[in-house]
């Protein structure tokens, strides 16, 4: 009796010639081969379809309770995958949340927390951004073999000291495509849409240059006039001046659309300044092209949307069509887009080996109410405060669902505190690296996903307004309660409003309330945190406050100790011991700086159109 063994891995096969005739034995044997050789295939490390959008409130999407707002794109997400209830940014704002997304790590570690300058990067040439030296998750995963695309916003930055050199790029940070904007959508991307960066600095140069103006015409008209002896030095003097600081104002401002508008294809400036209507579908047909391109390898697709961040898109196919004005629209056209993302995985054959996400980069933008349009920010559902308040958590909780058929449960629910900076790890150890890293501020997630586990390892999670601590959670072992602890809370305007309608923004370099005691709550049965704890409703008031306390010391010891690691980040330096991280956000390196601009033809005539 001959008797033969297939093995592949751990599968073993056995037949005999007893129990087969010779022709079925011969189409047993092809048969074991070409499945050995589709187990490797399968076998293979998982594709990763991130999906990030930008400012949408968690109350926007169907699955989280919306029902004005059609998301059947994402909800299909949610009802072949796992939800996750109690998801969180790093940062109410774009820029930090991002880094912090992007490393696992909280922005301050980085440098990417404002310490006074501005909260997110103002202009796409300034010097600041996301070090060259940090470790991304892209970084990780092209060490492992992955092909990398990054399609959409970056917001990180793009170059250090000269305009091509690229520092900051996503080229630099691990990605091995990029197609979208290096910055953001702002207004100014819109003709015929004012600007709001840096307002006060603009009314204050705009009055300035009117009364140079005015006082220049006026000493030349009694010169003129022979009521007044000025001197030709001094007029030429003042002239000098006014042209300066009318240069100052009308030239980095007045001509935003070019500068901070435009898309780039990896490092080569293709459109300046972009066509706001055609970018959705050029971003989609770019998301799309990359997995069918990389269909055959393991990839990395992060798809970060430029939506629903204003100013919103008019597209004909969705305008008028939900029951929320333009911001429902442009809702309804990024549900459609994630739509198409899907399908392209299912029709390639990727369903059981790719892992799909989806989250919002923080919470909605409450103030954002336009006199035309009406209403143009996000929806946080039953959750306290919006983009930029600090520790609210309507400005911090966001989706997140994770879908992965054969590997994670459909339909499931985790209540469970996450982070947006649980990807990294949770990327790391499913692309099989276990290298050295640095300190983390995110977990490993399977574990919690596939079910292994019941709680999540985020004990306490810290929530940062800027480089200060504004709130802690704390998830006690044993008990479902998750208490949250405000040090700092923005100071709404004008006093009983919602947000701070008067200043467009409450940006944590603004002044805020400081509470002490600290304000307290249990978010788990109190989730629109609307009913502080006292010492007499609260038996354990004390000892949360001193363990949230020590908790924070302990946090601030790991940012205290930081080790420095070399420029490629993928080792620590011998002896390099505590380190201080350089701040990105300051206001030099901020500002615009001419010789850093990404530029289309010869600077400062810049201008370009994509050709299909």
């Amino acid at each position: 009796m001959l008797i033969l063994f297939f093995s592949h891995k751990d599968s073993v096969r056995r037949f005999t010639m007893r129990s087969l005739p010779l022709a079925h034995f011969r189409f047993s044997v092809l048969m074991l081969a070409l499945s050995a050789i589709s187990g490797e295939q399968t076998d293979r490390k998982p594709n990763f379809v991130l999906m990030m959008v930008d400012d949408m409130g968690i109350g926007d999407v169907g699955c989280y309770g919306n029902n004005t707002i059609r998301t059947p794109n994402i909800d299909r997400l949610a009802s072949e995958g796992i939800k996750l209830t109690q998801h969180i940014a790093a940062a109410p704002l774009c820029t930090p949340s991002r880094a912090a997304f992007l490393t696992g790590r909280h922005a301050l570690r980085s440098g990417m927390d404002s310490v006074g300058g501005a909260p997110v990067l103002l202009f796409l040439a300034g010097s600041g951004g996301l070090p060259p030296n940090e470790t991304t998750f892209p970084k990780r995963l092209q060490q492992q073999g992955y092909t990398t695309g990054l399609v959409g916003k970056w917001h990180l930055g793009v170059s250090c000291e000269r305009r091509g050199d690229h520092c900051h790029h996503p080229n630099q940070h691990g990605f091995s495509y990029f197609y979208g904007m290096p910055f953001t959508l702002f207004d100014d991307c819109q003709p015929g849409r004012d600007t709001v960066i840096m307002e006060e600095v603009q009314v204050s140069l705009q009055i300035l240059t009117t009364l140079l103006g005015i006082g220049l015409i006026t000493l030349v008209c009694f010169r003129i006039l022979g009521l007044l002896s000025v001197s030709l030095l001094l007029l030429t003097a003042l002239f000098v001046v006014t042209v300066l600081v009318t240069a100052v104002w009308i030239i980095p401002f007045k001509l935003l659309p070019i500068w901070n508008c435009i898309i780039m294809r990896n490092q080569e400036v293709i459109e300046q300044p972009l066509t706001l209507e055609t970018l959705p579908q050029r971003l989609l047909d770019e998301a799309l092209d990359f997995m069918k391109r990389n269909a055959d390898r393991p990839f990395l697709l992060f798809f970060s949307f430029v939506h629903v961040h204003v100013p919103l898109f008019i597209n004909p196919a969705f305008a008028g069509k939900s029951r929320h004005g333009y911001y429902g629209d442009n809702l309804e056209e990024m549900d459609w887009m994630i739509g198409k993302v899907t399908d392209m995985v299912d029709s390639l054959g990727l369903t059981n080996n790719t892992l799909m996400y989806f989250t919002s980069d923080h919470g909605g933008h409450l103030e954002l109410v336009d006199a035309e349009m009406g209403q143009t920010g996000g929806w946080n559902g039953i959750f306290k405060g919006g983009k930029a308040m600090g520790g609210w958590e309507g400005g911090i909780r966001v989706p997140g669902i994770f879908r992965w058929p054969g590997r994670l449960a459909a339909g499931e629910v985790v209540d469970e505190p996450t982070s947006l900076m649980d990807i990294y790890p949770t990327l790391k150890y499913l692309a099989k690296d276990t290298q050295p890293d640095r300190n983390l501020d995110g977990h490993n997630l399977m574990p919690l996903l596939e079910g292994q586990i019941e709680r999540s390892e985020h004990e306490f999670m810290f929530h940062y307004c800027g480089v200060d601590i504004s709130a802690v959670r704390w998830h006690p072992p044993g008990s479902d309660s998750v208490y949250k602890v405000h040090y700092l809370t923005p100071k709404f305007s004008p006093p009983g409003a919602i947000g701070c309608y008067d200043t467009g923004l409450c940006f944590c370099d603004r002044e805020q309330t400081r509470h002490n005691p600290p304000m307290l709550y249990d978010i788990f049965h109190d989730p629109s945190e609307s009913r502080p704890l006292m010492p007499d409703t609260e038996p354990r008031y004390a000892e949360i406050l001193q363990r949230t306390a020590q908790a924070v010391k302990n946090h601030q010891n790991t940012l205290a100790n930081e080790q420095q690691w070399d420029d490629d980040g993928s080792q620590p330096v011998a002896g390099a011991g505590a380190l201080t991280v350089e701040s990105q956000m300051t206001m030099d390196k901020i500002v615009w700086r001419p010789w850093l601009q990404p530029c289309c033809g010869t600077f400062p005539f810049c201008g370009c159109k994509e050709e299909k």
